[in-house]
């Protein structure tokens, strides 16, 4: 029997970001249930389409993606999200598994297989 694909919702206030990795999760067989520029609309999103995971920017333009992953993950049948910045996990110290996400990557790291090997 063949899983299904993971779906992920992806947040970033960058649409240059959001299409590139639109591009390489695709690629790999992710499906990219939608899209969303800041807080307000990634919460909507989430509970809209109850996406696998939401790949999660750390700076959005009215929040915070500490706060956003910290409501996300409240749920515990809730989608997993995987912080992306495009500084290094280190410069958030502890806030990353604070806030209840699975994980970090780095946009400049960002691959299908960071992601997979994040979500392990």
């Amino acid at each position: 029997m063949r899983a299904m694909p993971i779906r992920v919702l992806i947040v970033d206030d960058h649409p240059e970001f959001r299409a590139v990795a639109r591009e390489l999760l695709e690629e790999a067989g992710y499906v990219v249930s939608g899209e969303a520029a800041g807080a307000v609309e990634a919460i909507a999103a989430a509970a809209a389409q109850a996406p696998d995971v939401v790949l999660l920017d750390v700076v959005l333009p009215d929040g915070n993606g500490f706060d956003v992953a910290a409501h996300l993950s409240r749920d515990p049948s809730g989608p997993a999200v995987v912080m992306v910045s495009s500084r290094e996990a280190e410069d958030y110290g502890r806030r990353v598994a604070g806030c209840g996400a699975a994980g970090f990557v780095s946009k400049s790291r960002l691959s299908a297989a960071t992601l997979a090997s994040v979500l392990a």
